[in-house]
C-alpha cells in the first residue's frame, strides 16, 4: 500500500479547468495502491457528495477539501480591480466539525464574497478554522506569490498570519512541474524552484511541514492534449493562439514512484503527506431527515396531535361523518407519518398550500403517490379520494422503506412565485435553497467545442456532429457502435478530424455550467450553510445548493418540488373568461365527473389542448374507446406510453365487448373489474400480492419497486416468498406461475394510478371547460401559447374548426390577453403585442373602461398617457393592426412621412401633448372649451397601402404569427389538392419511409456550399401553416433546382422518405421535383367539377355562378354533376365553351355555398 495521497486534485467540477472524471480518478486511485485522495477543486463543493460516495465505495479515504480565494483584503471592502480573485489556499476537513466549518466558509465566499470569484478572508478562516488544514497551495498562493513578486519578508508575514489560524494544521506545499513539451508552459518550473528554496528555508525557520503535491487537474498523463482544449474552450481562444493560457501538462495523477523521483532531493515532502492523511478522520456526510420546524398554535403541545385535529376537521368537510373505513384509514396513515417522524412534513405542506389558495394561486390535484395518501386528501395537499379510487398510501410511504416523503405540488405559472415568497417570508431566507443543476458536455457539444478549438472547418464539424443518434444520454462510444461511418472518422487522414473525436472523448460528460433546477426547493430547520454547501445564482434571489437533487436529500434536507403547470394557469384564464364574458362564478373543483358533453368530446377525439390527450395517437384510441366514465380516462392516461400501449387495444376490445370478462382467479375480479381484468396499474399488483400470497403492506411495496427498477435479486427472493403464500392460500400453482409471469412482463411498464388519477382529473377539467365554454377556453390556451408559433397556429386552427374566429388586436375591444367578444369570438389581447408594454395597455383599457370607446385616432392620442403609451407601443399597435378598427386609415398611413419627413405617428404625438396641454390650460382660463384657438389635427400623407405580403410579414414581426391572413392562403386550393403531408408531418419521417409525399410551403431560408469532394450543395428551408422543414440537395440536383432557392418563392416540393446511403439507421427527404405554387394551377389542374343537387337550383344561384363564371375566365374546363340523392341518380355534365380561372373569389364562393360540392381534377 503507497503511503503517498494526492491532496490537491482538481474534478471536472472544477468548471472548464478540471478534466477529471470523478469515478476514473477514484479508479485510478485504487489502481495505484493509495489509501485516500481529497477533492480540491476551485472555489466550490459542488462534486463533494459524488466523489465521497465513490471513493468510500471503492474503500478510499475521501479527503474533503476545497481551493479556495482568499481576498487580499476583507471581503467587506468595496472590490477594486486587485480583487477580481484572491490568492489561492488548499482547506481540508480534518473531521465532522472541519466538513461544516469547510461549509460555512464556502457557502460565505458565495453569499458575501463573490466578486468575479467566491472569496473568504482571513477574519473567516479564523473565524472557522477548527477541523480545518490549510496547504499553501501552487504558485498562485499568497506565500508563493510574495516569495516571486514581492520579498520573502512578505512570505514570511503572510506564513506567520496562516500559523496564528490554524497552528500546526498549516503546511507549505511544493510542486515541481518540469516540462519539455514545446506547447506547454515552461516559465511555471522555473517559478516553483525559487518557492521551494524559499519554502525550504521558511519551513525550517518556523517549524512547519512541507507536503509534495502535483495540482492535479486530470487522471492520465495522456488526457494532457484533451485537457489543453478544455483550457481554450474556457478562454475561448483557439489551439494555436500564442498568446493562450497554457499548462505544463504535468498536471495528472502521478504514482508515489513518479512523485518521489521528482522530489528525491526532498524526501520528507513526500513522507509528510502520511501525516496529513493520518490527521483526518473518516466520517458519514449522510444524515437522518431533519425537519424544519412547525410553529404549532396554542392548545396543542405536538406536532402529531395538531395534525391529527386537522385531518379530521378536513375529513369532515371531505366526507361529512367519516365512515369506518375512512376512519380506519386515517388512523392507520397518522399512525405510519407519526412513527416515521413526518407529522411536521405535512404541517408544512399544508400551511403553504392553506396561503397559496388564500393568495388566490391555483393548486393541482395532486401528483405522484401522495394522492395515495388519505390524510393528504383530508388537508387538501391533493384533491382525489385516495379510498374512492383504490390509491395506496403504501405507495407513497411505509414502515418498511425509510425514505423521505415526496410531494411534488403543482401551481399555476403565476402564482408559483408567490407561494416560494410565502415560504422563504416565514422560513427564512437563510433557510431555504434551490436546488443545482450541473449542465455536461453531451457528445455533440464535445465535438462541436473541441472542433472551434481545433479550428476544424465547420461543415466538417457539423457533419461529425450529426453522425451521432439523436438519443438522451448517448455516449461517443456507443455512437461508434451505432454508426460506422462515424468510427471510421477516428482513423480519418485529415489529423484534425480523428484529433477532434479522440479529445471529445475524453472531454464528454464535463462539466459545463451550472443552472437552477426548475422546481426543486430544500426548506431546513436552521440556516442551510449548517448543512450544504450554498452559493449564488443570476436570476433568482434565493440561494442555490451546491449538491444536485441526487444529493441532497441523503444529507437530511427536506426536498420538495414546486412546480409551475401552464395547464392549471389556462383552467384560471379561462375560469375568469367565464366571469368576464357570461358572468358565472364557474367552481372547477365541483363539476360532475359524470358530464356526458365531457365525454363525448373525448370520445370524438376532439382533444386538441386537452392536458395530456392531445397526441394524434391518443386521439386515435379515444375514438375507438369511446370513454364514458372517469376511469376510462385513468386507464388511457395510464397506458398510452412506450411499452404498455400494446394493452389499449385489448382494453378497448374488452370495454367495447361489454361480455363478461374472464379471470384467473375469481379473487382478482376485485381488484381488476375496474380495468376489465387487465393490470394498468402498479397498485393492482400490490393490492392482489396481498391478497393471493398474504404480503404485508411493506412487501407489496417492495415487489412493486423491484419490478419496475428490474431488480432480479430481489425479485426471485419475492418470487419465492409468492408463491409459498399463494400455495399457503390454496391457490393452483399452474395458474399462480402465470399471474406471476403476466406481472413479470407487464410490471415494469405499470404505472402508478395516484399520478395517472390526478392528471387524468386536470384533463378532465379542461375537456369540460372546453365542452361547455369553448371560446372563453381557447382564448385560456391562446393566451398561454403566444410564444410558440407551432402550437399557436395548431390551436388557432382548432379555434376556427370549433366556429369561432381569432380576431386581430383591437384598441375599442381587446384586452391583456386573448378574450372572448360579444360574438363569441376570441380577440386577440394587446399585450402580446412585441414592444408594447403591459403598463401601456393597462392604462389604455382604464381609459377605454371609464371615458368609452375611441372614436378615432386623434381621440385616442388625446386621452391616453404618452409617456407610457409612446411612440414604440404605437408603431408596433399601427403595424399588428389594433388601429384598423378606425376604417378611413391604413396601416401604412401611420408611417407615411410628410413634407418634414415626420410620420405620421410622430405628428399624432405631438398633436396629443399639445391637446393635452390646451386642456390642462383651458381650466386656467377664461376662454372656455376651446381656450381662444383650434388645434388643427395633422393628416396623413397621402400613400398607397402595403402591399399583402408585406403587411403579413410586418404582422408577423410584432405577433409573432400570421394572423389577419396567411401569405399561402392565396394557394390554399393547390395545398389542399396536391399535398399528402404537412411540414408537422415531416418531423417524423419513420411514418413515410418509401412513401412519395408532396408538401408545400414558403421558403423562409437558404443556404449553400461547396463539399469537400468540391461539389455545390444547398438547403432551403420551408414553412406551412403547421412548422417548417429543411430539405438538403447535392450536385447535380442542386443545379437543376438552385433557381427556386429564394427567399419568399412559394413551392411545391415532391419527393420520396427512404433511408440514407450509408446510414440506414437515417432516414432523409430526397426531392423529385420542385414547382412554383403560382404555376401549379394552370399546369396541373384540367377542370373543376361541381356537385349539385337540382333539387337547390334555383334563378340566384344561376344567376351567381353566372357572374362568377364571366368575372374568372380562364382556361379550367367547367363539369357539372348533377345528384338526386332519394333515387340515386347522377348526371354528368360539361360545358365546351366556358372556361375558368380558379383564383380564391371562385373557390370561396363555392365553398361557403351551401348548396354546392366541388372537386378539382
Amino acid at each position: 500500500m503507497a503511503i503517498f495521497s494526492h491532496l490537491h486534485v482538481h474534478t471536472q467540477y472544477s468548471i472548464l479547468d478540471g478534466a477529471s472524471s470523478i469515478p476514473l480518478l477514484v479508479d485510478r486511485v485504487k489502481s495505484l495502491g493509495m489509501e485516500a485522495v481529497a477533492i480540491t477543486d476551485h472555489g466550490n463543493m459542488f462534486g463533494v457528495k459524488e466523489f465521497h460516495n465513490a471513493a468510500s465505495r471503492k474503500g478510499i479515504k475521501p479527503i474533503i477539501g476545497c481551493e479556495v480565494y482568499v481576498a487580499r483584503r476583507s471581503i467587506s471592502e468595496t472590490p477594486g480591480k486587485e480583487d477580481r480573485s484572491g490568492d489561492h489556499l488548499i482547506l481540508l476537513a480534518k473531521n465532522l466539525k472541519g466538513y461544516r466549518n469547510l461549509i460555512k466558509l464556502i457557502s460565505l465566499s458565495w453569499i458575501k464574497g463573490f466578486y468575479y470569484t467566491p472569496r473568504i478572508d482571513k477574519e473567516l478562516l479564523a473565524e472557522y478554522s477548527e477541523g480545518l488544514i490549510a496547504c499553501s497551495a501552487c504558485i498562485a498562493g499568497e506565500i508563493p506569490d510574495k516569495i516571486l513578486n514581492v520579498s520573502i519578508e512578505a512570505a514570511e508575514e503572510a506564513l506567520k498570519s496562516y500559523i496564528s489560524i490554524f497552528g500546526k494544521d498549516f503546511y507549505l506545499e511544493v510542486q515541481r512541474h518540469e516540462t519539455h513539451e514545446p506547447d506547454a508552459d515552461p516559465t511555471v518550473f522555473p517559478k516553483q524552484q525559487r518557492v521551494i528554496e524559499a519554502v525550504k528555508k521558511l519551513a525550517a525557520r518556523h517549524n512547519v511541514g512541507i507536503i509534495a503535491t502535483n495540482d492535479v487537474h486530470f487522471v492520465n498523463a495522456g488526457d494532457a492534449e484533451a485537457h489543453d482544449r478544455l483550457i481554450c474552450i474556457n478562454t475561448a481562444k483557439d489551439i494555436d493562439d500564442p498568446d493562450r493560457l497554457r499548462y505544463t501538462k504535468q498536471e495528472y495523477l502521478k504514482s508515489e514512484e513518479e512523485m518521489r523521483r521528482i522530489f528525491a532531493d526532498m524526501p520528507e515532502a513526500v513522507d509528510n503527506v502520511a501525516e496529513v492523511v493520518g490527521k483526518i478522520e473518516k466520517y458519514k456526510l449522510d444524515h437522518d431527515p431533519i425537519m424544519p420546524d412547525f410553529d404549532l398554535p396554542a392548545g396543542f403541545e405536538g406536532k402529531d396531535e395538531y395534525l391529527r385535529h386537522l385531518t379530521y376537521e378536513g375529513a369532515r368537510e371531505r366526507w361529512g361523518s367519516p365512515n369506518s373505513e375512512q376512519t380506519e384509514r386515517i388512523d392507520f396513515e397518522l399512525q405510519t407519518i407519526a412513527k416515521m417522524g413526518f407529522p411536521g412534513y405535512f404541517l408544512i405542506v399544508w400551511d403553504f398550500l392553506k396561503a397559496a389558495r388564500e393568495m388566490g394561486v391555483s393548486v393541482g390535484p395532486g401528483r405522484g403517490s401522495a394522492a395515495g395518501s388519505a390524510v393528504a386528501y383530508c388537508l387538501k395537499i391533493t384533491d382525489i379520494d385516495p379510498i374512492e379510487y383504490g390509491l395506496l398510501f403504501e405507495r407513497f410511504l411505509n414502515l418498511d422503506r425509510t425514505s423521505m416523503p415526496d410531494i411534488d405540488i403543482d401551481f399555476d405559472e403565476d402564482g408559483r412565485e408567490s407561494v416560494l415568497n410565502y415560504v422563504v417570508d416565514k422560513y427564512g431566507h437563510d433557510r431555504v435553497a434551490h436546488i443545482i443543476t450541473f449542465g455536461s458536455m453531451a457528445a455533440k457539444m464535445a465535438i462541436r467545442d473541441v472542433a472551434r478549438v481545433q479550428k476544424l472547418p465547420l461543415a466538417d464539424a457539423d457533419r461529425l456532429a450529426k453522425l451521432v443518434p439523436e438519443k438522451p444520454g448517448i455516449t461517443l462510444l456507443q455512437a461508434y457502435q451505432e454508426v460506422p461511418e462515424l468510427a471510421k472518422e477516428r482513423e480519418s487522414s485529415n489529423t484534425l478530424v480523428s484529433q477532434t473525436l479522440k479529445y471529445a472523448e475524453v472531454l464528454e460528460g464535463s462539466v459545463r455550467q451550472t443552472g437552477v433546477h426548475a422546481c426543486g426547493v430544500i426548506i431546513g430547520r436552521e440556516s442551510l450553510d449548517n448543512y450544504i454547501p450554498l452559493s449564488t445564482a443570476k436570476d433568482t434571489r434565493l440561494y442555490v445548493t451546491q449538491y444536485d437533487g441526487n444529493h441532497v436529500q441523503a444529507v437530511g434536507l427536506l426536498k420538495m418540488d414546486f412546480l409551475g403547470l401552464k395547464t392549471l394557469s389556462i383552467i384560471k384564464d379561462a375560469i375568469r373568461n367565464i366571469k368576464n364574458s357570461r358572468g358565472i362564478d364557474l367552481d372547477i373543483d365541483s363539476i360532475p365527473l359524470d358530464d356526458a358533453k365531457t365525454y363525448e368530446l373525448f370520445s370524438n377525439g376532439e382533444t386538441t389542448a386537452i392536458f395530456q390527450f392531445e397526441s394524434a395517437g391518443m386521439k386515435k384510441y379515444l375514438k375507438e374507446l369511446m370513454p364514458n366514465r372517469f376511469g376510462d380516462l385513468i386507464a388511457m392516461n395510464a397506458l398510452y406510453r412506450p411499452g404498455p400501449m400494446d394493452y389499449i387495444r385489448e382494453y378497448i376490445r374488452r370495454k367495447n365487448a361489454g361480455g363478461k370478462v374472464e379471470y384467473k382467479l375469481p379473487v382478482m375480479e376485485k381488484y381488476l373489474s375496474d380495468t376489465y381484468g387487465i393490470t394498468v396499474y402498479q397498485e393492482q399488483v400490490m393490492l392482489l400480492s396481498q391478497e393471493l400470497a398474504g404480503f404485508t403492506k411493506g412487501e407489496a411495496d417492495n415487489l412493486r419497486k423491484a419490478m419496475g427498477k428490474k431488480k432480479r435479486s430481489i425479485m426471485d427472493e419475492m418470487k419465492v416468498k409468492f408463491f409459498e403464500g399463494s400455495l399457503k392460500k390454496g391457490h393452483d400453482e399452474q395458474t399462480i406461475s402465470e399471474i406471476w409471469n403476466d406481472w413479470v412482463s407487464f410490471a415494469e411498464y405499470a404505472f402508478n394510478k395516484s399520478h395517472s388519477t390526478c392528471y387524468a382529473y386536470v384533463a378532465y377539467q379542461t375537456g369540460y371547460l372546453k365542452a361547455h365554454y369553448p371560446a372563453e377556453f381557447m382564448a385560456a390556451v391562446l393566451s398561454r401559447n403566444i410564444s410558440d408559433i407551432k402550437k399557436i397556429t395548431t390551436f388557432m386552427d382548432e379555434t376556427r374548426r370549433m366556429g369561432m374566429e381569432v380576431l386581430g388586436p383591437d384598441v375599442n375591444e381587446s384586452y391583456v390577453n386573448f378574450t372572448v367578444n360579444k360574438d363569441g369570438n376570441i380577440r386577440f389581447g394587446l399585450g402580446a403585442i412585441k414592444g408594447v408594454g403591459e403598463n401601456a395597455v393597462m392604462q389604455l383599457i382604464g381609459e377605454r373602461e371609464k371615458n368609452g370607446l375611441f372614436r378615432d385616432i386623434y381621440d385616442l392620442v388625446e386621452r391616453v398617457n404618452l409617456n407610457s403609451f409612446n411612440k414604440k407601443n404605437l408603431e408596433a399597435m399601427a403595424v399588428a393592426g389594433a388601429f384598423d378598427c378606425f376604417e378611413d386609415m391604413s396601416r401604412a398611413q401611420y408611417f407615411a412621412l410628410d413634407n418634414r419627413d415626420s410620420s405620421f405617428i410622430e405628428s399624432l404625438i405631438r398633436y396629443g401633448q399639445s391637446a393635452k396641454a390646451i386642456r390642462q390650460n383651458n381650466s386656467q382660463t377664461l376662454f372656455g372649451e376651446s381656450g381662444g384657438f383650434d388645434l388643427v389635427r395633422p393628416l396623413p400623407a397621402a400613400c398607397s397601402d402595403w402591399p399583402k405580403l408585406e403587411k403579413l410579414n410586418r404582422e408577423k414581426e410584432v405577433i409573432g404569427i400570421y394572423l389577419s391572413s396567411h401569405p399561402l392562403d392565396d394557394f390554399r386550393l393547390e395545398i389542399n389538392t396536391f399535398t399528402t403531408a404537412t411540414l408537422a408531418d415531416l418531423q417524423n419521417l419513420r411514418n413515410y419511409l418509401d412513401r412519395e409525399v408532396t408538401v408545400a410551403g414558403m421558403v423562409t431560408d437558404t443556404r449553400n456550399g461547396i463539399g469537400k469532394n468540391n461539389k455545390p450543395y444547398g438547403s432551403l428551408t420551408l414553412q406551412d401553416y403547421t412548422d417548417s422543414f429543411r430539405f438538403m440537395l447535392f450536385d447535380r440536383d442542386y443545379i437543376d433546382n438552385s433557381k427556386f432557392f429564394t427567399i419568399g418563392y412559394y413551392l411545391l416540393v415532391r419527393g420520396k422518405v427512404r433511408k440514407r446511403k450509408y446510414r440506414e439507421d437515417e432516414l432523409e427527404f430526397s426531392i423529385s421535383q420542385i414547382s412554383l405554387l403560382s404555376s401549379v394551377k394552370d399546369e396541373l389542374i384540367k377542370s373543376i367539377t361541381l356537385k349539385i343537387d337540382p333539387v337547390n337550383i334555383d334563378g340566384e344561384m344561376i344567376r351567381e355562378l353566372r357572374q362568377l363564371v364571366s368575372d374568372n375566365k380562364g382556361e379550367t374546363e367547367m363539369r357539372f354533376m348533377f345528384l338526386d340523392t332519394e333515387d340515386r341518380i347522377s348526371l354528368p355534365m360539361f360545358s365546351r365553351t366556358l372556361r375558368v380561372r380558379l383564383n380564391n373569389d371562385f373557390i370561396s364562393y363555392l365553398e361557403d355555398h351551401p348548396s354546392i360540392d366541388f372537386k378539382v381534377n
